[in-house]
């Protein structure tokens, strides 16, 4: 029989927080092996954030070539009227998108190789029964696309990687919803755009991609159980952005189940060329009353993700908590002494940079001596953004929270509206009616009037939100911002002028 391959630490999944953990780990000295069955790269790269702000910011290119060039004198002769011509071609783009993904799984592959560090085509499991007795570590078993074992590794420490999936709603909570709907995943399939599409989910995934479509030429639909969009955001951005999208021309359901969905089903052949011309039945849930809306090209459910946990054969010594998600503590522990876990697996601020993050501090405490021996990622005070029309950036309590915890009397909040300088040269005779506008709001507590939470919703705020994140993080007051020179003109300098 072969010799077992022994490492320090064995990754299970090649995303963002595994890589930057095993690479992490490889920089002290560590032997390292990186399994993965998909691409290199996770979610992030090969179908979320990556690819997804890709076709952002053609959306809004497509929107400034076709609306506000103009408003700057610039009249092209030829223009995009539409994502389907000879001005432009959504099919061309995503040919142009995935090549960049490629490009992107390459690069990982070459710094794997570049810190010696192991790569490993194929699904991982845990050998069962785990032999806890063996002083070298747990034994791995390595699975190719059929499910036969095709090697078994041994790793001192194992770190569980392995990010989450889509989910879709089953038969008895939406008819159909998984032989004719898409996920994500299924958006980075399409290579045209719907001229229909139902949305329905309002948390970042449906939100973003409901902006992108619509910004392209869709009319777009989307599907809220609630009375708002992206509920666990600070209230003011929630009823801006619900305002903004009702402008750009989306159809928001408020209060709405999707019964079923009826039409030609999805098949294993299916290109993602041309829309299937879907009915789909939506029942308000207040009153029960239901209508169709036909002619459909897709159906899109962001409805929530699922970890990848349940394949693993994961002792029984790691518990498991709601839907599955890996339970762990603040150093990313599990109680399995020689088993780590996090990321989207772990279900606890599902953000690339986040598990990256908390993936390099683990790997400084299991490899970089004493000095790193309590280094642990706070999860506190951790910006966001929302890649929307317009991009929302976040960091810090809502209003909400910061009154239920200072209490009203001890939390100040301090407003701006205004219009970007970008669109001062639209309208005419200074009229302002349809110019966008932004909002920025700081949410202060205390005598000190510590900031606790920013919220910008606006243009160029995912690119505006960083600097004033480590602000947050470092305890700046309103004094501090008062007591910084304002840029200008710009939109940030709003926030170190807010009275």
């Amino acid at each position: 029989m072969a010799t077992k391959r022994v490492f320090d630490y064995i990754v299970l999944g090649g995303g963002s927080g595994g890589m930057g953990s095993a690479r992490r780990a490889a920089s002290y000295g560590a032997k390292v092996a990186v399994i993965e069955a998909d691409r290199l790269g996770g979610t992030c790269v090969i179908r979320g954030c990556v690819p997804k702000k890709v076709t952002f910011n053609l959306a809004h290119t497509f929107d400034v070539l076709r609306s506000d060039a103009k408003r700057y004198g610039i009249h092209a002769a030829r223009l995009p009227e539409s994502t389907e011509g000879p001005d432009f071609s959504y099919a061309r783009f995503k040919e142009m998108r995935d090549a960049y993904v490629t490009r992107l799984n390459g690069i990982y592959h070459r710094n794997l190789d570049r810190e010696n560090i192991t790569f490993i085509a194929g699904h991982a499991r845990f050998k069962q029964p785990v032999d806890e007795s063996d002083e070298e570590g747990l034994a791995v078993e390595i699975l190719d696309a059929q499910g036969d074992v095709t090697e078994e590794i041994v790793g001192a420490k194992v770190l569980v990687a392995t990010g989450g999936h889509p989910v879709v709603p089953t038969d008895e909570e939406t008819k159909g919803a998984a032989a004719h709907g898409i996920t994500s995943d299924g958006f980075f399939e399409l290579n045209y755009v719907p001229k229909r599409i139902v949305v329905v989910g309002t948390g970042y995934i449906g939100i973003e991609l409901a902006g992108v479509l619509s910004a392209l030429g869709s009319d777009v639909h989307v599907i809220s159980r609630h009375d708002t969009v992206l509920r666990t955001f600070d209230p003011d951005m929630q009823s801006f952005l619900l305002e903004s999208m009702k402008k750009q021309g989306i159809t928001v359901h408020h209060y709405t189940h999707v019964d079923s969905v009826d039409g030609e089903p999805i098949d294993a052949d299916r290109a993602f060329k041309e829309g299937r011309n879907l009915a789909v039945t939506l029942r308000d849930v207040r009153d029960g009353a239901t209508n169709v809306l036909d002619d459909v090209d897709e159906v899109l459910f962001a409805v929530g993700r699922a970890p990848n946990s349940t394949q693993l054969q994961l002792p029984e010594q790691v518990e498991l908590g709601r839907k599955n998600y890996i339970k762990v503590d603040a150093f990313q522990a599990t109680a399995h002494p020689r088993i780590f876990a996090l990321g989207d697996v772990c279900g606890i601020a599902e953000l690339t940079p986040v598990a990256i993050a908390a993936g390099r501090r683990l790997s400084d405490r299991l490899f970089g001596g004493a000095q790193f021996s309590t280094s642990k990622l706070d999860y506190t005070n951790i910006p966001t953004v929302v890649f929307s029309h317009p991009p929302i950036g976040t960091v810090g309590l809502t209003e909400p929270q910061a009154r239920k915890e200072y209490g009203d009397e001890n939390v100040k909040v301090y407003k701006s509206k205004f219009i970007n300088m970008y669109y001062s040269m639209m309208g005419v005779d200074n009229d302002m009616t349809d110019k966008p506008f932004t909002l920025y709001k700081l949410v202060c507590a205390g005598p000190e009037e510590k900031v606790v939470g920013i919220h910008i919703v606006g243009l160029g705020s995912d690119e505006v939100l960083q600097g004033f994140a480590v602000a947050v993080k470092m305890g700046a007051t309103k004094a501090d911002f008062d007591n910084t020179v304002a840029i200008h003109p710009t939109a940030a300098e709003e926030l170190v002028t807010l009275r």
